[in-house]
């Protein structure tokens, strides 16, 4: 929520921030703010857009349908020390924890989280619901694809912009790997180097 405010202060803007959470069967309070439940956001009169605020990418990419559905935008978020470089484009629906850095020339999908201390560098490309845990670092010339999970401390080798670093659709790495090859959709890596964790 502070970075949600952040992002209201710098616009200048005159918006309320509520939390939405459907276990809710009154309005109350989080943190001080507002929070109700969906129906009732919905029914508010006011313009309104929606950050998902949720980790877990196949439930962001289920209210994203529901929220298209209802005609709600996705809103995006960014904290005041995000530095973004020159020529990127950010889908809706993104949320950019303080001290995330957004090379140049980077593609990044909708409903994107990167936590702190992440970057993204130079001619990367990521797909929609993808989360980067804190301290992700993504170096120049891989694509990442829907839905993966980059956890804590992972770093990912730089590719080469004949041959990107592949990471592949709904793939997790797991916290502190080091990526030295591309990965293939679902799998779980592990390790230094990574490799796929046995279960």
């Amino acid at each position: 929520m502070p970075v949600a405010k952040m992002t209201v202060m710098r616009a200048d803007s005159a918006a309320g921030l509520v939390f939405i959470d459907d276990g809710l069967e009154q309005p109350a309070t989080v943190n001080g703010y507002p929070a109700m439940n969906y129906q009732d956001f919905v029914a508010l009169s006011a313009d309104k857009s929606v950050l998902i605020a949720i980790a877990n990418s196949q439930v962001r990419e289920r209210i994203a349908a529901k929220l298209a559905a209802d005609a709600i935008a996705l809103w995006s978020v960014q904290a005041d020390s995000t530095v973004i470089m020159d020529d990127v484009s950010i889908a809706a629906g993104a949320a950019f924890s303080p001290f995330v850095t957004i090379g140049a020339n980077v593609r990044i999908g909708k409903c994107f989280h990167a936590n702190l201390y992440s970057y993204a560098e130079h001619d990367c490309v990521i797909g929609d619901y993808v989360t980067f845990a804190p301290r992700v670092s993504c170096n120049g010339n891989i694509h990442i694809h829907d839905h993966a999970y980059i956890g804590a401390g992972a770093v990912i080798k730089q590719g080469t912009p004949d041959t990107p670093l592949v990471i592949g659709e709904g793939a997790v790495i797991g916290m502190g790997a080091v990526v030295t090859k591309s990965v293939p959709a679902g799998a779980v890596m592990i390790g230094n180097p990574a490799r796929p964790m046995v279960r």
